[in-house]
């Protein structure tokens, strides 16, 4: 029964992957353009036209995060971009709110390891409204001292929002013992001394430092004029001097093996990490058809033993996550605090049996087909693919194609994949856990 389960999965792979090549080739007819120009002025816009949407995307990517910051001011990039929709010379808090709230869009933002983006999603007809919202709160912020302590609040609050939530807590652990006293190991939302300290002359430093050209991408999706972007910013941004990328040093201490946070919790949290592949590794495809097969998706090794099999968790699984440098494969569950030596053992058989086997065809196709899929899918919108420009961009210099990207996935081999899991499972390991235990 399961060879002939196997192997109706593995014709059903073939098949999707047969029309999804068919699919592809029609599709390519009618690809929307994606453009970029280098302003003089440094700043790197990065377009994608998409005829007949209704909507466009616009995304204002800094190339700076919570690793670039130093340890006085941890936190300062969250906090800044907090800061920089309350207000600018000209606009209050209110009324950025209600002029996007008028024309039915959204517009966010959210900090990372390595840089801040912030963004709008509005109807197509109101591209240029959209240019000048985030032209102004990226140039102009205001940085009133009753908003910066009003926000300070607001990031306290979260700060214990956070430590008030156990797989919160375990992933914060995870990383601070992954890659210990350094910043990547850092939470990007800094901590309770450094938010709570942090002047407004500090604040506007960090952006009078950082908020330039040299670190600056414009991506923008829908339907809309390359030119017409460009030109907009270009103009914009002409007098701003040219700035400088942060300089980043890599790791060097070796990741510490355990952690363990005390708390009185009804589940035993788990993180467990390994260090990766960075931006633009070669291999990075490889890594992402592993981590698939290993706890990516409901077809996952740990997904299938650990909770259909066995029933130890409700949730469990696994993630990769890539920087200018380094990277990480983490994988997190929760059990009952009775059942984590159990949890253990399986996730150990697992992370064994792809050591000593590596995965098998019909993973591999699952796999190939799941990134594949979930890649075209998630093209459905103008976010989406504002969202891929600017992270692409940011993290590569470049933008590749759909098309070259299925491409360099499809082109994984089974061995690729064993070799990389092996490269993976054979580094140092770090584990998290918090629950109802004795650190000692």
């Amino acid at each position: 029964m399961v060879v002939a389960e196997a192997a109706a999965v593995a014709r059903a792979a073939a098949a999707n992957a047969t029309d999804g090549a068919r699919l592809q080739h029609e599709r390519g007819r009618r690809e929307p353009t994606i453009e970029k120009t280098v302003l003089d002025s440094g700043i790197r816009v990065v377009t994608e036209r998409m005829p007949g949407s209704k909507s466009v995307a616009i995304g204002f990517w800094v190339g700076v995060g919570s690793r670039d910051e130093d340890s006085s001011v941890a936190g300062a990039s969250h906090f800044l971009e907090h800061l920089l929709f309350k207000g600018t010379a000209e606009r209050s808090a209110r009324s950025i709110a209600m002029a996007v709230d008028a024309v039915g869009g959204e517009i966010n933002a959210y900090t990372s390891r390595e840089h801040t983006t912030y963004y709008a999603r509005l109807p197509a007809t109101k591209l240029r409204f959209g240019l000048e919202l985030l032209t102004d709160v990226l140039t102009q912020p205001a940085f009133r001292p009753d908003e910066i302590d009003a926000e300070r609040e607001v990031i306290l609050e979260e700060i214990l929002m956070n430590d008030d939530t156990p797989d919160d807590v375990v992933h914060a652990m995870l990383y601070e013992a992954l890659f210990p006293d350094h910043p990547l190991g850092r939470e990007t939302l800094g901590s309770p001394e450094t938010i709570s300290s942090m002047r407004r002359d500090q604040i506007s430093s960090f952006f009078e430092r950082w908020y330039r050209p040299a670190n600056l991408i414009v991506a923008a999706a829908g339907d809309l004029d390359h030119n017409a972007v460009a030109d907009y910013v270009a103009h914009r941004f002409a007098d701003n001097e040219l700035g400088e990328p942060p300089r980043r040093h890599a790791p060097d201490r070796e990741p510490e093996r355990l952690r363990v946070v005390t708390r009185p919790t009804e589940q035993a949290h788990v993180a467990m990490g390994w260090r990766a592949l960075a931006h633009g590794h070669p291999d990075r495809y490889a890594l992402w058809v592993a981590n698939h097969v290993f706890g990516g998706g409901l077809s996952s090794r740990l997904f299938q033993e650990v909770r259909e099999e066995r029933g130890l968790v409700y949730t469990i699984g696994s993630s990769p996550a890539a920087y200018s440098d380094t990277g990480s494969v983490v994988l997190y569950a929760g059990t009952m605090p009775s059942r984590i030596g159990e949890l253990f053992d399986v996730i150990e058989s697992i992370i064994s049996a792809l050591r000593e086997h590596g995965i098998t065809e019909t993973e591999h196709e699952v796999a190939t087909g799941f990134l594949e899929g979930s890649l075209l899918l998630g093209l459905e919108d103008s976010g989406s693919r504002m969202m891929r420009l600017g992270s692409s961009e940011t993290a590569l210099g470049e933008v590749t194609s759909i098309e070259e990207h299925i491409e360099r996935i499809r082109a994984v081999t089974v061995e690729d994949v064993t070799r990389v899991l092996g490269e993976v499972f054979d580094s140092p390991r770090s584990v998290a856990v918090v629950g109802p235990f004795d650190a000692s």
